[in-house]
């Protein structure tokens, strides 16, 4: 079982749309307002580890990973153009205090991390061997699968959650808005390249193969 345990830790907690955007927001002093983000982030784990936990891999197809990563895609990057907006809206105000500006976009809420982690097609492929082999291997089922969703989907929470700490820590040292802005900018390039990657991987890739 704690094999289940390393292997979310592993796949949660490393680099990723959610967590990158955990890290902007902290760096942008807004972690008292994340709160509803990362338990939307827990939320959405917590709906696919049971519905995949109690319909196994037979909920994902091929079609239907292609269309939640195409729409995942958009989703993201909809996200970093509001990211590169508010690094415009700063850039007009370099005097204001960064530890209290409040031109990053309110992004952090329980819709967005919701929103965000459902359309992650990484979410989905990273529960599919906790739900099909770690679960049965370890007979974890039905009560007791509810239990081990539960206690997963607040360790999903906790990624972001741990990212947004992290940002903040970083985010009180930081005394000039146009570093604030250059790392606005950054992240949101970022953001592009891991919907790039996404849209690669997950749509151009399957779409092809099937032409």
């Amino acid at each position: 079982m704690l094999g289940i345990v390393a292997y979310a830790l592993g796949a949660m907690y490393s680099p990723g749309p959610v967590n990158l955007l955990g890290l902007n927001v902290g760096i942008n002093g807004q972690a008292k307002k994340s709160v509803g983000f990362c338990l939307g982030v827990g939320t959405a784990m917590l709906a696919y580890l049971l519905l995949l936990g109690w319909a196994g891999a037979a909920w994902i197809n091929d079609e239907t990973l292609v269309v939640v990563s195409a729409l995942g895609c958009g989703y993201i990057i909809y996200l970093a153009s509001k990211i590169a907006r508010s690094s415009t809206d700063l850039s007009t105000n370099l005097n204001t205090d960064v530890n209290k500006h409040d031109n990053t976009p309110r992004l952090l809420n329980f819709r967005n991390g919701l929103v965000m982690q459902l359309l992650n097609p990484k979410a989905m492929v990273a529960t599919l061997p906790i739900t099909t082999l770690q679960f049965p291997a370890a007979g974890i089922q039905w009560f007791s699968m509810v239990v081990w969703a539960f206690g997963l989907a607040m360790l999903a929470a906790g990624a972001p959650g741990s990212y947004i700490v992290i940002g903040s820590l970083i985010g009180n040292r930081i005394k000039s808005p146009r570093i604030v802005q250059g790392f606005n900018w950054l992240m949101a390039g970022l953001l592009l390249a891991v919907a790039l990657s996404i849209g690669i991987e997950h749509v151009w890739v399957p779409l092809t193969a099937q032409s």
